[in-house]
């Protein structure tokens, strides 16, 4: 078996512990009679077993890769995503041995899966990196990223587990419908997977010209069947529907058609589930949380954005200005991604001024963290594939 099968199949294997360390946890919740005996489950140790299991053939796939490609498995969407679900577990082994609560595993393993799921849909062929690329600071700066963000995502992850807990759901309020938005926008990324997998799994292909900004002629391949087309494009198959309209040079055609599918197959699924429940579907997820402990969840929270937050600044701040200046001779641009990590900078600033000198604490202080991982999410899905910039090559 070559490398690259291996890289594959540790991954699958990580994949497949997560969701069964999922399960472990969910027994250690709903099993415990008291507080004590939900934090020395066996149930728990099981699943945290099973989940440093899982941890360590992720960590398989990585170095593998590494070894395969030459270089560090950072440089794609694929690589990326992957990387930050592992990350993500990381910090979750980290902070459950600080806090022994396995409340934060049944949250943080799904959404981890999520994102696996969610870099599968990408090409996972390894391809010689572009010029600008091949530049050690590219591989501290992203690595350094990706563990930043992973953290600050476990503080969402707490956040939520306190709001599911604090929120009640049986009223209308603006609590619950924001905490349903929340739930929404989870269920839009499994609406990405579900669709991208049914259109791969029929074999759909449609190929376009159109013109590049460069005034040439390329050809693009569409996965989806296209609702929006690039510039002055031109069918190549015959029998596949006709774009709405071209999309200007800034925008990327074919990942705008991507998100809307995927959003409006998300929105489908979402209905559907909300039609059979009858109730909102947070409530589905509200059992879970009642064991957690509202001020350790708090903490959990609060210490994680402590320590993401300069993690963050170095990678996305101080490594990025290094390699942007190795790879472009400047040290800002104002490329898209570039103002979307500062504004993703400036809320975690303003999240830890608010917490310090306001008292921004329990509830409000989950929800910053909740909205904190949105934008995270939005620069990683909607500014790369959406927006063209220098770093839309990723």
């Amino acid at each position: 078996m070559d490398l690259v099968s291996l890289s594959s199949n540790l991954l699958l294997v990580s994949f497949i512990a997560y969701l069964i360390a999922t399960l472990f946890f969910g027994g250690a919740v709903k099993g415990a009679k008291s507080e004590q005996a939900y934090k020395n489950s066996r149930w728990g140790s099981f699943g945290i077993t099973i989940t440093i299991i899982g941890f360590l053939s992720h960590l398989g796939y990585f170095i593998t890769r590494w070894i395969a490609s030459g270089h560090a498995p950072v440089s794609n969407m694929f690589e990326f995503v992957t990387a930050f679900g592992m990350m993500i577990v990381g910090a979750f082994i980290l902070l459950f041995y600080l806090y022994r609560t396995p409340s934060l595993g049944l949250f943080a393993l799904p959404i981890a899966v999520v994102i696996i799921g969610y870099a599968s849909m990408f090409p996972t062929e390894i391809t010689p990196l572009i010029p600008a690329l091949k530049s050690y600071w590219l591989t501290v700066h992203v690595i350094t990223v990706v563990i930043g963000e992973a953290i600050l995502a476990i503080s969402a992850v707490a956040g939520l587990v306190l709001l599911l807990k604090t929120t009640d759901l049986t009223k209308r309020s603006k609590q619950r419908f924001w905490l349903e938005s929340v739930i929404f926008t989870i269920i839009l990324a499994v609406g990405f997977i579900l669709s991208s997998s049914g259109f791969s799994i029929s074999g759909y292909e449609a190929e376009f010209t159109f013109v590049n900004k460069d005034e040439q002629v390329e050809k693009i391949t569409y996965n989806y069947p296209p609702l929006f087309g690039m510039n002055e494009y031109e069918s190549l198959t015959d029998g596949v529907m006709k774009p709405w309209g071209e999309m200007p040079a800034i925008v990327n055609a074919k990942t705008l058609t991507t998100f809307v599918w995927s959003l409006l197959t998300g929105t489908v699924l979402y209905l559907l589930l909300r039609l059979l429940l009858r109730r909102p579907i947070a409530t589905l997820f509200q059992p879970f949380a009642r064991k957690a402990n509202t001020q350790l969840m708090d903490e959990i929270g609060y210490r994680a954005v402590l320590i993401g937050f300069p993690v963050f600044t170095l990678g996305a701040l101080v490594f990025a200005m290094i390699w942007a200046h190795e790879a472009w001779s400047r040290f800002w641009g104002w490329d898209p991604k570039e103002v979307w990590a500062l504004i993703t900078w400036l809320f975690y600033a303003a999240f830890l001024h608010l917490r310090l000198s306001r008292g921004w604490e329990g509830e409000k202080s989950a929800w910053l963290a909740v909205i904190g991982f949105i934008i995270i999410m939005f620069n990683l899905i909607a500014v790369n594939l959406i927006i063209a910039g220098l770093h839309s090559y990723a």
